[in-house]
């Protein structure tokens, strides 16, 4: 049986009291494979807890969240496994096809893409894509949690996809990552992704400018990699279901509001620009 989420086959996989749903360790809880019935998950949770302070007297009890539940391998910062180095080099390689499809897509006789833009674009949207889920890595990592990046087997089919169909998804993949943590933690970890894009829009919206005296090509290029990226940033700012930004919107909805207002602007300016 296969992992409705990640496709990983376990022997003995988790069923859902909610969905019915089959799942493997990692995303057996409602909120790691978005239940469509979290809320009464929740629900359930709150009754659960309300009858054990009563039972007990508490007023309250310790705030606590678990991303991927399993046995934790506590690593430090910067070191890879072969199994995910392998994952991230595929991935590299299905980012760098969408972004030349990208660039086909976008020019076509008298206006396609000089292969040296072509090049210099797709590297940057690969380097974007890594930079993103190695910030969610790094921040987890040094708050002592387990994380690991893991292709996703729908995630990688349709980016393959997509590198041959108008219709384009890169998310071939996302950053696994174990351990109970705080509220705090999970703010930072989940907003490492989104804010490390649009540091990179504005980085690259820079560089186009600074390009443009020189090659008008080149500097069409990058400013193109600096809307994705903010665009990337307000895709996964999104409050719903899996994404960064519902975690984020959770836990401070200003910081939410702050972030994702920014990343619409630069996206708004991004498109114009190009």
């Amino acid at each position: 049986m296969n992992c409705q989420i990640c496709g990983i086959e376990v022997d003995m996989p988790y069923s859902c009291p909610y969905c019915g749903g089959q799942f493997c360790s990692q995303h057996r809880l409602p909120e790691n494979h978005t239940c469509p019935q979290i809320s009464r998950a929740r629900t359930q949770r709150q009754n659960t807890v309300k009858e054990e302070m009563n039972r007990t007297g508490s007023s309250g009890y310790n705030y606590s969240f678990n991303f991927n539940p399993q046995p934790i391998r506590t690593r430090r910062s910067g070191i890879f496994s072969p199994k995910e180095l392998k994952h991230l080099g595929i991935a590299a390689l299905l980012v760098i096809g969408s972004g030349f499809s990208i660039c086909l897509l976008a020019g076509s006789g008298s206006s396609r893409w000089p292969i040296g833009v072509m090049t210099v674009f797709s590297v940057c949207m690969m380097v974007s894509f890594l930079v993103h889920e190695l910030a969610h890595k790094i921040t987890a990592q040094k708050r002592g949690l387990w994380a690991e990046f893991r292709l996703t087997t729908w995630g990688a089919v349709l980016t393959f996809a997509s590198v041959f169909l108008p219709f384009k998804m890169i998310a071939p993949g996302a950053m696994m990552i174990s351990g109970t943590t705080d509220k705090k933690s999970i703010l930072k970890i989940s907003i490492a992704g989104p804010i490390t894009n649009i540091i990179l829009a504005l980085v690259f919206f820079v560089l186009s400018f600074a390009l443009q005296p020189i090659n008008l090509w080149y500097s069409l290029g990058i400013a193109f990699v600096g809307y994705i990226n903010a665009f990337m940033a307000v895709f996964n700012l999104i409050p719903f279901g899996p994404f960064d930004g519902f975690k984020i919107f959770r836990v401070d909805k200003k910081i939410w509001a702050g972030v994702f207002i920014t990343s619409l602007i630069l996206t708004i300016y991004g498109l114009f620009l190009i």
